[in-house]
């Protein structure tokens, strides 16, 4: 490795970092952002949702367009509107303004997230160098995602929810200008052109069920029923544009491939959970509990501390025990913390429910992630494997938006909790029999001809 490469992943890294540290340091702002602006009673969902719909909507696009124009391009546009957007947050005047900021920031996520990655892995030219360029990658976005809720507990004490915000300034100033001044650019490669028919109606339709998931309770589930039938229509057109489109934003021979199917289930269902524990553990313990925001941030320090070491040590665990094996093990993991969670509202103390966050932490990294993505690699054609990556971290904050959407709409948090882990004992049906489907058809690849 030179100096010049190391230097680019370094600022490469700091601009991940900024937008996974805001993935973790939000929830625990909720309520004293609710009580400074006045929010609603879906205000808070919404503070979480417009980041993680805008952001999941997006990343297919972001990516082609970052073949297209070039990946320095894209990723400077990414970083840039990810710093101004943060600032909005922070001088946000009402809680519509913040809300509209935070998707504004969802859609610079999308940018940053699968072009940082990409220019991660084209660093360096060895397999053993690249690999350790994308551990590092992979270790700072783990590193992020737990250092949030403390980090963000210790700016709302000091210094008020707004501090979160501006606290992105100086990181995204870093980010961009070291990234313009040391980043060579590129000739863009062409990519597909933008499939933007396909990509209106996601937007359309992932964002009218959103919509009616969460404000059901507020206009009456008649007219949110008609909009969430509405948005439903729309992605059955989207799947049936997809399937004629010259170069569709989703290619659904991808989806046909068991293990790419499997790997976006796990990953969806392993985020409902996760989000769905930020959303109602932050309220109960800030509203009910009386916990300040730093205790709050103090409390998930056990899972997302977990969540990050975990993350960092996944591959290692896959070269021991399997890539099924290990999605097996994490499912099984986030299912027991979930159900430990019901014991939340019981009023044990803490060490009667932290077990459950440690469990949690643990078994999302291993099941979802870099341990899905080695899952599918090897099942996906080769020219299709940064599209198939894409498709499942959409499915992963996608899993995200459902989980604080339907939070709102079950009676209680331990509903909630007994659902998502319900939701993970499917997916762990779903991996065994996709193992089952590939032991199946063994025989028949042995017997085929070889040319």
């Amino acid at each position: 490795m030179t100096s010049r490469p190391r230097l680019v992943l370094s600022l490469v890294c700091v601009a991940a970092f900024l937008v996974y540290l805001d993935t973790s340091i939000t929830p625990v702002a909720i309520p004293a952002i609710n009580a400074d602006l006045g929010a609603g009673a879906t205000a808070a969902q919404w503070l979480l949702d417009a980041y993680t719909l805008a952001f999941a909507c997006l990343l297919l696009t972001a990516g082609s367009l970052g073949d297209r124009i070039g990946r320095k391009t894209m990723l400077l546009i990414g970083t840039a509107g990810f710093t101004v957007a943060s600032v909005g947050c922070a001088a946000a005047p009402d809680i519509g303004f913040l809300i509209a900021a935070r998707g504004l920031q969802g859609v610079c996520a999308a940018a940053v997230v699968p072009l940082s990655l990409a220019v991660t892995s084209g660093l360096f030219t060895g397999v053993k160098a690249r690999a350790t360029a994308i551990g590092v990658w992979g270790g700072t976005s783990g590193v992020a995602l737990a250092l949030g809720p403390l980090l963000g507990g210790l700016l709302v004490q000091a210094w008020g929810w707004r501090s979160m915000f501006w606290i992105n300034l100086p990181i995204g100033l870093i980010a961009f200008t070291g990234l313009l001044w040391t980043m060579a650019f590129a000739t863009p490669s062409g990519g597909k052109r933008p499939d933007l028919l396909g990509q209106t109606l996601f937007v359309a339709g992932g964002f009218a069920v959103t919509f009616a998931l969460i404000e059901g309770h507020t206009y009456g589930w008649g007219p949110m029923g008609a909009l969430a039938a509405a948005g439903v229509v729309a992605l059955v057109m989207f799947v049936w544009w997809e399937l004629r489109a010259r170069e569709p934003m989703l290619p659904p021979r991808l989806l046909r491939i068991p293990a790419v199917a499997v790997a976006c289930a796990v990953n969806f269902l392993g985020l409902f959970g996760l989000y769905a524990v930020l959303y109602l553990v932050t309220v109960y313990l800030q509203d009910v509990v009386g916990l300040s925001a730093l205790g709050t941030g103090l409390r998930f320090l056990a899972l997302f501390g977990f969540l990050g070491v975990t993350a960092i040590c996944a591959s290692a665990v896959v070269a021991r025990l399997g890539t099924r094996n290990t999605m097996i093990g994490g499912l099984v993991c986030i299912a027991v913390g979930l159900v430990g969670l019901t014991l939340l509202e019981t009023g044990v103390g803490y060490f009667g429910y932290g077990w459950a966050f440690v469990l949690l932490g643990v078994g999302i990294p291993l099941s979802g992630g870099v341990v899905a993505i080695q899952a599918m690699m090897g099942a996906v054609p080769p020219e299709l494997g940064g599209t198939a990556s894409g498709t499942m971290n959409t499915f992963r904050q996608f899993g995200a938006v459902f989980g604080v959407a339907l939070a709102g709409i079950l009676p209680s948090a331990t509903v909630t909790f007994v659902v998502a882990a319900a939701g993970a004992v499917f997916a762990v049906v779903a991996v065994l029999a996709s193992r089952r489907e590939r032991a199946a058809e063994a025989p028949v690849v042995a017997t085929t001809p070889t040319r």
